[in-house]
């Protein structure tokens, strides 16, 4: 069943309030996906020189001192934030010379997220541990997307759970399913993208990150994606500086989305939105079937 949100702020003056906003968009949608949750925060954007990668542990109290030890050899002016399992690295290197030093010296991390404001934090659980865990309420930024899982296709894993990112800033959640992401990831996978599950909706990342690697905009790769992609879905993508929704011509999985002059929002259900600052005077209206919709910017570097 699983439930989608997203959040994009108009109005910069909101950008502290931001995960204040969000967590209870997400613990509300608890009913549809209690098996995990995650949520993909764009804040506190790096220069184009910096990369931030959000990495994962399976220990709450890892030293984080040996990694930033570790990514010293390949990069400058490193920071690392923890926060409970996860820290977000700050850091002046490429991409690849990150993800090799991680590889060889730190099997046991997930790579969670790499962008220059993107950091993805996810794990299996009750949404409402999982907000508390993380600290969301606390959160400042632009905009955010977020999802709670019920397993039914697969177990419950921390890498089975949505956000998925497979490009630099780009992250999709996903309510639905897709009949032909087996043979989608093997045509991809030729093209170079990198898949680490098999869950479906990690498909659907990877195809929008090769469409934006051949040139598309952002609109321009989700109107192929009505073409490539099979099935029945909702989805919320998040770029650097955009969001945007689709859903499938048929348009069989719930949504409601709210628009002020302040927010765009979404959520699988109403009741995610009721409690946001000027809802009673919102734009109210269920996203139509085969439409693209973008704010912000359609690139997501």
């Amino acid at each position: 069943m699983c439930g989608i949100v997203g959040l994009y702020l108009k109005n910069p003056a909101l950008e502290p309030r931001l995960g204040e906003m969000f967590a209870p968009m997400l613990v509300a949608m608890s009913g549809r996906g209690p098996d995990s949750a995650g949520f993909a925060i764009y804040r506190r954007p790096a220069d184009d020189s910096t990369i931030k990668v959000t990495l994962q542990s399976t220990a709450i109290d890892r030293d984080w001192s040996a990694v930033q030890e570790s990514l010293g050899a390949v990069g400058d002016d490193i920071l690392v934030t923890p926060n409970a399992n996860a820290a977000v690295v700050e850091i002046k290197a490429g991409e690849q010379e990150i993800r090799d030093v991680l590889e060889k010296e730190h099997p046991d991390l997930r790579i969670m997220s790499i962008g220059h404001s993107i950091e993805i934090l996810k794990e299996a659980g009750l949404p409402v541990d999982i907000v508390a865990q993380y600290g969301l309420v606390g959160m400042s930024g632009s905009h955010i997307i977020g999802h709670t899982r019920m397993a039914t296709e697969s177990d419950v894993t921390t890498e089975g759970s949505h956000p998925f990112s497979t490009g630099m800033d780009l992250c999709l959640v996903h309510n639905g399913s897709f009949s032909n992401h087996n043979r989608l990831r093997e045509v991809l996978r030729r093209k170079g993208i990198q898949f680490e599950t098999d869950n479906d909706t990690e498909v659907a990342a990877g195809y929008l990150t090769w469409r934006l690697q051949e040139g598309d905009a952002l609109e321009e790769a989700l109107e192929h994606a009505l073409r490539d992609l099979d099935g029945f879905y909702t989805l919320a993508i998040g770029t650097k500086n955009g969001f945007a929704v689709l859903r499938d011509p048929i348009a069989c999985k719930p949504a409601v989305m709210a628009e002020t002059d302040d927010y765009v929002a979404i959520a699988s259900e109403y009741q995610s939105l009721a409690h946001l600052p000027g809802i009673e005077s919102a734009r109210l209206w269920e996203p139509e079937p085969a439409r693209v919709y973008v704010w912000g910017e359609q690139v997501a570097a």
